[in-house]
């Protein structure tokens, strides 16, 4: 396979280690990253080692991140996308986040300026928080409305998002977008696991996905994906969570010591496995345990499928991951396969919404 060239939209944490892989896997160059505040432009391939040097560890006040937040209104008074999702905004000083780099510059216009950018880009991975529903889909709607050919890639989690794709399926099949949605570890990875190990059978009753994350070193750079979690959390919702303090977010891991437990989680793993007809919505189940304290994942990550055999058989396959995997071994290693995945479909001229259990991720 040809090299392949990327952009990378945000700089949180699943950006960041989105960069840092990408050094260990071959034929992936990045070649632009952006956040809210700033732009990084190399079509050669960025000095990925200066960038996440350049950007350690900043992260913003709460004020800052309150007014990212807020979904400030356009001039207009329409709601423009912003490049950094509502979630955290990086902070360097009198910088912010990627302007702190030698290789960038500042744009309040990130979006516009990765487009600007895209012609020689094949692909973007959008590693934003999707703290509201359309998000992701207006921001996919802007790289087709300015006629770019190439893949997009996210890594959200909400099942209601998925809808918003695809009754944009249309447009991004006329543009010539691939888009691959999901892609992460989950839904992403373990969707991917689920429709392999249904395989066994003629029909499948469940699917129990229970993920163990630890997060303590790299919880400043995740802010912004715990703050999507807690959304799943008793008496909260997304528009509950994206309004939380800092203070109000150190309050809530306080109560549960570290250690927050999710139960029947809005993860799209649902949806996404139905529209491949492996089972109903209704069957499939999410649920986790963060530690943002230890970096040791505090429960193994499984994926049980159970199911009937064509023989009358019933049983359950398991997939587990090693304790050993880090988080962000277990979002980007797969954001990045399914980026190249995309990028195989896209140059034989598949175009439209494609789920992880549409595709195997490339290596």
């Amino acid at each position: 396979m040809d090299d392949i060239s990327f952009a990378v939209l945000g700089t949180g944490g699943i950006g960041r280690r989105a960069l840092e892989v990408s050094q260990a896997k071959q034929g992936l160059t990045p070649v632009a990253a952006c956040d809210r505040h700033g732009i990084a432009v190399d079509h050669e391939g960025l000095d990925v080692d200066e960038l996440l040097a350049a950007t350690e560890g900043n992260v913003a006040s709460a004020a800052d991140r309150r007014e990212a937040a807020d979904g400030r209104a356009a001039t207009d008074g329409s709601r423009e996308p912003r490049a950094d999702g509502g979630g955290a905004v990086k902070q360097h000083g009198e910088q912010a986040g990627v302007v702190a780099s030698a290789q960038a510059r500042p744009t309040e216009t990130p979006i516009e300026d990765t487009i600007a950018a895209s012609d020689a880009v094949d692909a973007v991975l959008i590693a934003l928080p999707s703290l509201e529903h359309d998000f992701i889909p207006e921001v996919a709607a802007e790289f087709a409305d300015a006629d770019y050919e190439g893949v997009l890639v996210d890594v959200l989690k909400r099942s209601r998002v998925i809808g918003l794709l695809d009754e944009r399926a249309d447009v991004f099949e006329e543009s010539g977008i691939t888009f691959v949605c999901g892609a992460g570890a989950t839904p992403g990875f373990l969707t991917g696991a689920a429709a392999l190990a249904a395989q066994s059978f003629v029909e499948v009753e469940a699917v129990d996905i229970h993920w163990g994350v630890g997060l303590k070193s790299g919880y400043e750079d995740n802010r912004g994906t715990v703050r999507e979690d807690i959304a799943h959390l008793p008496g909260f919702d997304i528009e509950s969570a994206r309004d939380l303090s800092d203070d109000e977010i150190e309050a809530i891991v306080d109560e549960h010591d570290g250690v927050i437990e999710f139960e029947d989680m809005e993860h799209a793993d649902d949806v996404l496995l139905e529209r491949a007809g492996i089972c109903d919505a209704e069957d499939v189940t999410v649920g986790g345990v963060l530690d943002v304290r230890n970096d040791e994942k505090p429960t193994t990550t499984t994926v049980d499928v159970t199911g009937r055999t064509f023989d009358g058989e019933r049983a359950t396959n398991t997939f587990e991951l090693g304790d050993e995997t880090s988080m962000a071994a277990n979002v980007n290693g797969p954001a990045l396969g399914y980026l190249k995945a995309g990028v195989r479909r896209n140059r034989a001229g598949e175009y439209g919404v494609f789920g992880p259990a549409d595709l195997m991720p490339g290596f």
